[in-house]
C-alpha cells in the first residue's frame, strides 16, 4: 500500500503512525508500543517510509485529533491513507465528519469491504468530494474534503495472521 500510495499519489513520503492504543480495539494481546515500532521499522525498509509514534509524541488519542494537529503543520500536506475496511466504519469514529475535512484521504480497496465501503455513510455523505482514478495525482494538493478510492490487485497477507505468526515467534 505504501508503495502504490508514493507512485501513485506522488507523495514524497509516507508516515506510519503507530499508535499507543487504538480506542476500538482491546488492549489485551496487543504488544507494548516500543515492540510495534521496532516490527514496522524492520518491514517500512525503504527510503521514503518512515515509521513515527507521533500520537504518543503529539499526546493525541484519536484520529481526528492527530490530523487536526498534522494540518496546522506549516510548509506540509497530508493525505491519510486507509482501507476500505475503515472507510466502512468510519461513521462510527469520534469526530468522523472532521476527519474528512481534516486532510485529503486515500482509500485503498481491500476485499471484502470494497463495497460495503463505497456503500457507507461516509462515501454517500462525501461523495462530492471524491476524485476520480485518473486524478489520484491531484489528491495531495487538493483542499479537503477530497478523497478517492484505490483500485488494487488482491494481495493475500492478513494483518491478523502476521500478528497470529509474530505472537508465535515471540511465545
Amino acid at each position: 500500500i505504501s508503495l502504490e500510495a508514493l507512485r501513485r499519489l506522488r507523495l514524497d513520503q509516507v508516515w506510519w503512525l503507530v499508535s499507543p492504543q487504538n480506542p476500538l480495539k482491546q488492549r489485551a494481546g496487543m504488544a507494548p508500543l516500543a515492540e510495534r515500532v521496532a516490527g514496522a521499522a524492520r518491514v517500512a525498509r525503504h527510503p521514503r517510509l518512515r515509521v513515527l509514534p507521533l500520537e504518543t509524541r503529539l499526546g493525541t488519542r484519536y484520529t481526528v485529533d492527530t490530523l487536526l494537529r498534522l494540518a496546522d503543520w506549516p510548509g506540509h500536506r497530508f493525505v491519510w491513507l486507509m482501507g476500505a475496511d475503515n472507510l466502512a466504519q468510519l461513521h462510527r469514529w469520534r469526530q468522523w465528519h472532521r476527519i474528512v475535512g481534516a486532510c485529503a484521504i486515500a482509500v485503498f480497496e481491500r476485499h471484502p469491504y470494497s463495497h460495503s465501503a463505497l456503500a457507507a455513510p461516509a462515501a454517500e455523505v462525501f461523495a462530492g468530494a471524491k476524485l476520480p482514478e485518473a486524478r489520484l495525482a491531484e489528491l495531495a494538493d487538493a483542499e479537503p474534503p477530497a478523497w478517492a478510492f484505490i483500485r488494487l490487485r488482491p494481495h493475500p497477507a492478513s494483518a491478523t495472521a502476521i500478528r497470529a505468526r509474530a505472537a508465535q515467534v515471540r511465545g
